[in-house]
């Protein structure tokens, strides 16, 4: 199990940090390999397993996408860690994945020297949608002033950590 969905996990880091895009022939391919995995070894029992897990993988990643947190690579994907690696271990490494993501966005402000710039912004927007019933999206003009980087650099090691501990 371990090995399977570690193959794919690295494929999908090598190629989000080469070209900034999962592939979907890629995840679907993960997604289907997980749960045809879980149900030749473990039957039906194996399938609800996989099942519950995608579910959650993809929905809590579903979610992030509504909110322009993450891209829908990184929804498929996760939708194949749920279906290889079950409920437990996924939502572990979403949650691993999310700090992950933060501590990367803080070095990254901290190097570029742009951090309280930015957390003046987000204070401001924060504050504007509480008191004054602001949108919280961005303008289009925001949006390219956005930090991104490639999720996957954030998912492997929250995939390490979680094997780690197992």
């Amino acid at each position: 199990m371990f090995i399977g969905g570690g193959i794919f996990v690295l494929w999908a880091f090598w190629t989000d940090i080469r070209a900034r895009k999962i592939p979907n022939f890629l995840n679907i391919l993960f997604m289907i390999s997980g749960l045809a995995y879980h149900l030749a070894s473990e039957r039906w029992e194996g399938l609800l397993f996989a099942g519950k897990g995608f579910a959650l993988g993809f929905g809590i990643m579903l979610l992030l996408y509504a909110f322009r947190a993450v891209g829908a690579g990184d929804v498929k994907l996760f939708g194949g860690i749920g279906a290889w690696f079950g409920i437990g271990m996924t939502a572990q490494i979403l949650m691993y994945s999310i700090v992950f993501a933060g501590v990367i966005g803080l070095v990254i402000m901290l190097w570029r020297r742009e951090t309280i710039v930015r957390m003046r912004r987000v204070l401001w927007k924060v504050t504007g949608a509480l008191l004054w019933k602001q949108p919280l999206r961005a303008t289009p003009e925001e949006q390219k002033q956005y930090l991104t980087f490639p999720f996957m650099a954030a998912v492997l090691p929250s995939v390490i950590f979680c094997y780690w501990y197992i």
